[in-house]
């Protein structure tokens, strides 16, 4: 009887855990987009038939050509990180050719655009079919890759403060008094305290998950510091992450209100614009809405900014769309033996 009742009781648990895990999931997927379509709405209803009119006359005499070009950068930035990948696959013993890595890292990108972070999965998944990569392994070189990414984008957040130290700390002491700023230090340093804490001594099992994921994740990035070849795969990010500044500091010139902008204002909307992408479903609404949001502090105009903002993501994400679509039918055909 007891058995019957501790088997039911288990089923029931497995079934809220799944029914959990799917909430979660949909709402990974849902919230990011109602996020967007509420700022396009919200930024829509904010400005006036004039000011919409504007931003139209803006799309119809941009100077695309830079667009074109920033759109081949950041495609040679695809190949970068497609060529980077190898050297984490090779020190772990496997092999995958530049052009499969290619359309993975392609396919990726496209599906990243549907659901948030399934073009990593699918990356290790294109590798196992095609490469006989198995997917732990393939998937924790894409993990290593994220922490990494990580790390460059937090090098360019300091950047870009030390860029603008005197408009970041003007900014800071303008919305937050001193007193404020030594209380948020003081409630940071507790918080932080009692955090670590927690992380290294709480027996819940939802903290042992995370200390699990990050040891693992600690793993992934070690395997990259001890790797054979970890100086031509540390070469190969900064001119991943080089192209990306490039790419953005090429689609200034569309407009002549931008192409003067310094190269504290590039950095400061190239990173904005990195958090928005990073960290939303690849910036929809989010990426031109933060864009307009930061040039306001160069005197830039905030129709003016949202047309940058808009064509700047449009363009990025065609080619997004385009690779990865070309990727996804010419994968299986180029793989016809596999």
């Amino acid at each position: 009887m007891n058995t019957n009742s501790q088997q039911k009781n288990n089923e029931t648990d497995t079934k809220t855990a799944g029914l959990k895990a799917h909430i979660v999931r949909w709402l990974s997927i849902i919230l990011p987009i109602l996020v967007g379509v509420f700022l396009i709405v919200y930024t829509y209803y904010k400005f006036t038939d004039a000011q919409i009119e504007q931003i139209k006359t803006y799309f119809k005499t941009a100077d695309y050509f830079y667009i074109y070009c920033a759109a081949l950068v950041a495609i040679l930035g695809n190949a970068l990180r497609a060529y980077r990948w190898k050297y984490s696959l090779a020190h772990m013993g496997y092999k995958s050719s530049f052009t499969n890595n290619f359309m993975a890292v392609n396919i990726g990108y496209v599906l990243n655009l549907t659901v948030p972070k399934s073009g990593e999965i699918s990356r290790a998944l294109l590798v196992k079919k095609y490469n006989n990569i198995p997917f732990d392994k393939g998937f924790g070189t894409i993990l290593a890759e994220r922490v990494i990414d990580i790390i460059f984008l937090l090098l360019f957040v300091i950047w870009a403060i030390s860029l603008q130290f005197d408009l970041v700390k003007k900014f800071i002491l303008d919305q937050l008094p001193m007193h404020q700023l030594i209380f948020l230090g003081i409630a940071g340093l507790i918080a932080s305290c009692v955090a670590f804490y927690l992380y290294r001594y709480a027996p819940w099992p939802w903290m042992q998950n995370i200390r699990s994921k990050v040891s693992g994740l600690s793993e992934g990035v070690l395997s990259v510091v001890y790797m054979k070849d970890k100086w031509a795969y540390f070469a190969h990010t900064v001119f991943i992450w080089f192209s990306y500044l490039v790419t953005f500091y090429l689609a200034i010139f569309v407009f002549p209100e931008t192409s003067h902008l310094s190269m504290g204002a590039v950095a400061s909307s190239f990173v904005v614009g990195s958090i928005a992408i990073a960290f939303t479903n690849s910036g929809f609404g989010s990426y031109p809405f933060l864009i307009a949001k930061i040039l306001l502090f160069y005197s830039i105009a905030e129709t003016t900014g949202q047309a940058f903002g808009w064509i700047v993501w449009i363009s990025q994400m065609m080619v997004v769309v385009v690779l990865g679509v070309l990727s996804f039918i010419l994968m299986p055909i180029l793989n016809r033996k596999k």
